[in-house]
This record gives C-alpha cells, structure tokens and sequence, in this order.
C-alpha cells in the first residue's frame, strides 16, 4: 500500500476527494477509527484539510491522518443540536455574500456571520451584490452598509457579479487566498463564482421571486482554482449560519468595536445591557457603536440566554 499525502478538495458526505502535491485526484474515505480530539463534528473531515491516506490496489484511498488545521469554520448541523458541522478549513479569508433586496439580508445575520468567523479566527469580507438591480434608495442603504463594516475594519465591496469591470477589486483581493464564500439562498453565490472562475462550474438556479428567496443548489463542499493563484470553497446554502459554543461573556469579543470600546466600562464583567458607567452603552447613545450592530449583540445575547446554542 502506498502512502501519500493530500489535500481535501472535496466532500460529498461519505467520500472525500484528495488532491496530490503532483495534482493527481484520488477518491478516498475514512478510515474507521479516525475521530477528532475536542470537535464534537458530523464530519471529521473537511475541504481544506491536509491528510495523510493510504492506496490500495484499486486506487481507492484511506484516509488515517489529519495534519494540524490553522484554523477551520463550522455551522451547527441542521439535525443534532449538540453537533456541528465543519464548513472547510485553513482558511485565510471568509467572504459573506449580502444583498439589500432580491432577497435581504438582515444586518443580524451579516453580524451574527462576522462575529463567527471572528471566534474561529477567519478574517472575513463583504461582498453586496445585485447593485445594478438596486433603486436609488437601497444603493444608498448599501454604501451605509459599507461605510459601517469598513469603519469596523471589514473590507467591503459592493459588486454585481454579472458585471465583469466590478469584479477587478475583488479579483485582486482573492489573489493566493483559500477563501471560504458563503451567503444565503438567492444572493448569487454561483453566479459570482462562474465569474471569478476561468471556466463556469457552479450551476446557478434562478431566484425564486415569489417567496424572494432562492433554491439551494449546491450540495457539497468544493474546492476550485482561481486563475490568478488561489482557491474558492463553495458550501451549501447556509440557512441558519449559528454561533456555536459562544459563552455570555464572549460575545462582546467577536464585536471588534464593542470588545474595544468595552475597555472603558466600570465593571470588567459588564455585558452591556444595563449596568452602570458602561461605556458601550454611551458610545451607542452617541453614534461611536451603530445601533444595527448593537442589535445584533443583543439578539445573540439573548438566544443565549433562551438556551439556543446550548
């Protein structure tokens, strides 16, 4: 049996595809006993990992080694509450696909999004798609929203991925990164991968307007190659991206501007809802802390507290 290593391309479920340092593609599965320490997962594996597997004589792998993740994302897993799913890993940027109408994306599930990536140390971006669809009142709401995740330090760029000329920046920004993209149902997300890619793969599926939401079409985790060095993973649809295993006193922490303005409260345990002399509660009564985002802490705070993510 050979022994090689490799890098996880692709996931359906119960098979992984691996590619080599010498670009050759193995389909490989997992070898019984390979469990995780202290990922409690539906899927031990995930696109983007580097494995180490074995050959046997009908080409088929096994994997039974995962080398150490730099970092990797998750999503709660749809129907075990206590596990969680792993989107992809070592990662060096996630990007959050938003639109601001066809359909909307709520500020709360850009935030909730950002302050995920956040705990699992993933720099994160924002692309707001469909600006040649947008009326001249919600192209202003998206250059605010820019504005506000800019200010924060979150690069943000406002796109229409069937637009070639307003792909360049982003094109550049993709360069030589592994980058995660991500969105709700309907935003565009294989409509803008077939752009990024040199040769369309991803199949799109037309919005559906009437409920203004859109139809999953991808079922998988895909690695692909961008032209100009670097890859794109794209995962199903996230419906309900949850925080996983945030603690009370976390949150504040994956909120950049609230975690450093938060230094300033009299109280080192304040969470900011009602204390006294708290000083991310005065830097929202001012304007320094949006109120959008300050909302978003909240609704976070309080699923915790409802026992959601627990």
């Amino acid at each position: 049996m050979m022994r090689m290593k490799g890098l996880v391309v692709k996931n359906t479920g119960s098979w992984y595809q691996v590619k080599t340092e010498n670009g050759d593609f193995y389909d490989c599965k997992i070898k019984g006993n390979l469990r995780l320490k202290g990922i409690r997962s539906t899927n031990p594996i995930a696109v983007g990992d580097y494995v180490d597997f074995t050959l046997s004589d009908d080409n088929i792998g096994s994997i039974h080694a995962i080398h150490d993740r730099k970092n990797y994302i998750i999503r709660r897993s749809s129907n075990l509450s206590k596990h969680s799913h792993i989107l992809a890993a070592n990662l060096d940027l996630v990007i959050l696909i938003a639109t601001v109408n066809y359909p909307e994306t709520s500020t709360v599930f850009i935030d909730r999004f950002i302050a995920s990536a956040e705990a699992y140390s993933v720099p994160a971006c924002l692309l707001i798609n469909k600006i040649d669809l947008y009326n001249e009142e919600e192209l202003e709401y998206a250059k605010a929203l820019q504005t506000l995740y800019e200010i924060i330090g979150y690069p943000t760029f406002m796109i229409s991925a069937v637009d070639a000329d307003s792909l360049k920046n982003i094109k550049e920004f993709l360069k030589d990164k592994t980058t995660l993209v991500s969105g709700n149902s309907g935003v565009g997300k294989s409509t803008l991968i077939n752009s990024l890619l040199p040769e369309p793969l991803a199949n799109t599926a037309e919005i559906s307007y009437y409920h203004n939401r859109g139809v999953h079409t991808t079922t998988f985790s895909e690695m692909y190659w961008l032209e100009n060095g670097g890859q794109l993973i794209d995962t199903p649809g996230i419906k309900g991206f949850g925080t996983v295993d945030m603690e009370e006193d976390e949150i504040s922490h994956y909120f950049k501007e609230i975690f450093k303005t938060s230094k300033k409260c009299r109280f080192t345990n304040c969470i900011h809802i009602n204390e006294p002399d708290c000083a991310v509660l005065e830097a929202v009564k001012n304007h320094h802390i949006s109120t959008s985002r300050y909302q978003s802490y909240l609704s976070m705070m309080s699923d915790l507290t409802s026992g959601k993510y627990r």
